[in-house]
């Protein structure tokens, strides 16, 4: 009896707290202005609520705090609705596209299948009549075949320079655009790598079998049709080979469209060919579904119009039939398709670099994928779903990517017109100098007069072009990110961070090795698929004399690196940096200096695995010179791609000798530290998978794998590993992708351990390579106290035979701090029971 009374007090209880409560509009105002300032509020909030409000007297606190909850629950709901509601729109949005291009692929299909039928009848009418000397002209005449040889329909005579002509060239120009990105005017090839999905960057192709080359993109952005027009036809704030585009004439159409006459010039992307210019007709419309469309064509004798603008160090490039169809999608955004499509005067380019020319992967990525990720990076800008530290707007970091990348250009291309003229080598031409004495030309882009001495002088530019062979430019280029004390002097860094000081030092102090200095790597910013990285670099000085102390101190690179991913096809790697002060102005002055690498196609000719070559060498020889043929190795990796350097330096005018002979000897200095790398880190040297080499000085792989376990079950008495055979490569294996770092070191007692092998997993740690690893030493590495309990421990190791090491930090090689659970350290021995080296494992890690 006493039970059930206690049972029904207790539903009574429930009851009561969970009884319903209507809330009048007045009761719901106040919350909610409560809610908008603290959605969850304590106990103590909730009852002095209650004393503020009169109108929530008569309502208890457990159900102020029960709306609360459900107004939380609420929001959250909403938020998920409203996020699955924008996926689903995307997913729409994708399908209908993907529908399209399926539509699009079908009809290329048919028309092959035609031309197909076509060509087999044709040889077979060849062949039965054979005396008939005019049936072999009909086997190549297939529909295809005549598109090709007459791209461009003849037209009747027209005035080309009045409207109504430039009207026609126009709609012509619409009419090919629009045969290009949605129909099948083009022999398009998706990109490897190019999957659609929501959240890809698109849909990407290339042109096959066609005049020039071409590239093909369509995909989703949350921006409103009109608002992708204005950035498309912005060219330079996304395309950075866009070194200024000029509108020469506007003219309205009857349509509602508009012409515009337009000059762009482009930058060359190295030092051994001339630019590129285009002259050009742009026009701007809407179609009767509401598309807005871009599109652009150049002027040439074969079109008619208007004569553009003379020039003498560009070479005149052809823009054909090329441009942008936005059109809105159903619940906000666009659906973006870009075409683009050049002849670059492909002959006109030394042998050795025609492939860069010739590659529509490369105009790929430099023009259609960049415009594209530009307006993704500006729509996830607007949407607040980026956030930048450092109080820097969006913006203003665009701004310095942009200037890096433009005052790199401008020094890589040293044209005349900006004030830069040769200066007389030393008798080779491996580096060439140029002196700019007119930075005024130059004033209003990346540079400042502050960097410039009052009483005369200017900026001097040491450049040089090398072919590498068989070196990935992603891999390259980010080891000369992370590895800067391989290939920089401290001192001249030093120089060049002095044309930033009111008192620059008068003599260069290129010093043989310059001063010891680590780099700390501070991220600013990335876009939004992770392809460029602006950062800035802290160089750490070391002085190991009184008279050192005041050169070696602290100074700071901004530093933009892009193209470091090693399965973009096509991609520009680079690397370029400019000295700035501590203050770090949004118009601070940039000098900007650097490395450029651009794959060529491979070639089946290619020359021996670890060749590098002055590229200068490389364009003296003929075609008729002998060439060393491949081996047919399948691991030949057989990868040409062409190396840029460019470096930088303000002088004063009766040091400019001094400061062109210090930049040229730094330049082939820089050059013969590159080869070197290159040729370490070539995959002939270092295997493209991920099992280690051995190194010099050790054991083979398998067999300092097999002392690490053995000896980690002698003195710990459990197993390091978990495999079913001891024998073959499957305990390296197992050692290479183990989760822990595991990393070895020298065991001397007359030097600071140096580390001689990690897995995977230690490099991630570090943050190097193999080939870096044995410049890394144990001490750098482990904090203060870690270094204390490692000596502490050593006796014990070196008795025992292991040690168990507490949690504690510690830093990679970039300097970033790494926090661990527990360390292991313990003996490896030989297989005479011999000491080796000392092996670490470090459990559990994780960058802090």
């Amino acid at each position: 009896m006493a039970l059930s009374m206690h049972k029904d007090s207790s539903n009574n209880k429930q009851m009561d707290s969970s009884k319903y409560v209507r809330y009048t509009p007045e009761q719901v105002e106040a919350l909610e202005r409560v809610y908008s300032e603290c959605p969850k509020p304590s106990s103590l909030r909730r009852q002095q609520l209650i004393r503020e409000c009169p109108i929530l007297s008569n309502i208890e606190p457990k159900q102020i705090k029960v709306w609360f909850q459900n107004r939380r629950c609420r929001e959250k709901q909403r938020k998920e609705a409203s996020r699955l509601q924008t996926v689903n729109r995307k997913l729409s949005a994708m399908n209908k596209l993907l529908m399209e291009e399926n539509d699009r692929l079908q009809k290329q299909v048919s028309q092959l299948v035609y031309e197909n039928g076509y060509m087999r009848q044709q040889l077979q009418t060849g062949s039965a009549t054979t005396t008939d000397n005019n049936s072999c002209e009909s086997v190549v005449m297939s529909g295809q075949h005549q598109q090709q040889q007459n791209p461009t329909p003849q037209h009747p005579q027209r005035d080309a320079n009045s409207p109504a002509g430039l009207l026609a060239i126009a709609e012509e120009t619409l009419a090919e655009f629009l045969s290009k990105a949605t129909g099948t005017a083009v022999d398009w090839v998706q990109m490897i790598g190019m999957k659609p999905g929501p959240d890809s960057i698109g849909i990407v192709a290339v042109s096959r079998n066609c005049s020039g080359v071409a590239a093909r993109a369509c995909g989703l952005v949350s921006l409103e049709p009109t608002k992708v027009a204005e950035i498309l036809k912005d060219r330079p704030s996304w395309f950075r080979d866009c070194r200024c585009l000029d509108v020469l004439s506007v003219i309205p159409t009857g349509n509602g469209g508009t012409i515009e006459l337009i000059y762009m010039q482009t930058y060359a992307p190295t030092t051994l060919a001339a630019a590129r210019d285009f002259w050009t007709l742009r026009y701007t419309t809407s179609l009767e579904d509401g598309s807005l469309v871009i599109c652009e064509r150049s002027l040439t004798s074969s079109t008619g119009g208007p004569t553009g603008p003379p020039t003498s160090s560009f070479v005149r490039a052809e823009m054909l039939p090329s441009g942008f169809l936005i059109r809105p999608c159903e619940g906000g955004g666009s659906i973006i398709h870009i075409v683009d499509h050049v002849d670059l005067d492909v002959w006109s380019v030394p042998e050795v670099l025609r492939p860069l020319y010739e590659s529509s992967k490369i105009l790929a990525q430099k023009m259609t994928i960049a415009a594209l990720r530009h307006i993704r990076q500006i729509a996830q800008e607007t949407s607040g779903e980026i956030q930048y530290g450092g109080g820097r707007q969006p913006a203003v970091l665009r701004t310095f990517s942009q200037r890096l990348c433009r005052g790199f250009n401008d020094a890589v291309n040293g044209f005349a017109d900006d004030g830069w003229s040769l200066m007389g080598s030393d008798g080779v031409e491996d580096v060439t100098i140029m002196i700019n004495s007119s930075p005024g030309k130059f004033l209003g882009s990346q540079y400042n007069t502050s960097m410039f001495p009052s009483f005369g002088g200017g900026v001097l530019c040491a450049k040089a072009s090398m072919l590498l062979q068989n070196v990935p430019p992603a891999l390259l280029v980010r080891f000369l990110r992370e590895h800067r004390s391989e290939w920089a002097d401290y001192g001249v860094d030093t120089y060049s961070a002095a044309c930033l000081k009111a008192s620059p030092y008068a003599v260069p102090c290129a010093r043989p090795g310059g001063f010891p200095s680590s780099q700390v790597i501070l991220p600013l910013a990335h876009t939004v698929e992770h392809e460029e990285f602006l950062e800035v670099v802290r160089l750490e000085g070391h002085a190991f004399t009184p008279e050192d102390v005041a050169l070696a101190r602290d100074m700071y690179l901004l530093q933009l690196c892009s193209g470091i991913d090693e399965n973009a096809v096509g991609a520009c790697a680079q690397l370029v940096f400019a000295p700035i002060d501590e203050s770090f102005a949004d118009d601070a002055p940039l000098l900007p200096s650097g490395f450029r690498v651009i794959p060529l196609d491979p070639k089946t000719d290619g020359a021996g695995a670890t060749r590098t070559l002055d590229l200068a060498s490389a364009l003296e020889v003929g075609p008729g010179s002998n060439r060393l043929a491949g081996d047919g190795d399948p691991s030949n990796y057989n990868l040409r791609s062409v190396l840029t350097i460019a470096f930088q330096f303000t002088f004063e005018n009766h040091l400019r000798d001094n400061v062109a002979a210090m930049a040229r000897q730094y330049v082939r200095s820089v050059v013969g530290s590159v080869q070197r790398v290159a040729m370490a880190i070539a995959p002939s040297r270092l295997s493209s998978n991920m099992e280690p080499k051995a190194l010099p000085g050790s054991p083979e792989a398998l067999t300092l794998a097999r002392w690490i376990c053995r000896s980690y079950r002698i003195h710990t008495g459990e197993e390091l590993l978990r495999v079913d055979s001891q024998a073959g490569d499957a305990l390296l294996k197992q050692l290479w992708h183990h989760s822990d770092a595991i990393m070895c070191c020298s065991l001397k007692t007359n030097a600071s351990p140096v580390f001689t092998f990690a897995n995977q997993a230690g490099l991630d740690m570090l943050e190097t390579t193999l080939v870096a690893l044995q410049d890394i030493m144990l001490d750098k590495i482990l904090d203060e106290a870690g270094r204390k309990i490692l000596c502490s421990e050593f006796s014990k190791i070196m008795q025992q035979g292991f040690a168990y090491l507490p949690a504690g930090i510690c830093v990679s090689s970039m300097g970033r701090p790494v926090s661990y659970e527990q360390a292991i350290a313990w003996k490896v021995l030989n297989d005479n029971d011999a000491n080796h080296c000392l092996t670490f494992m470090f459990v559990n890690w994780s960058f802090v």
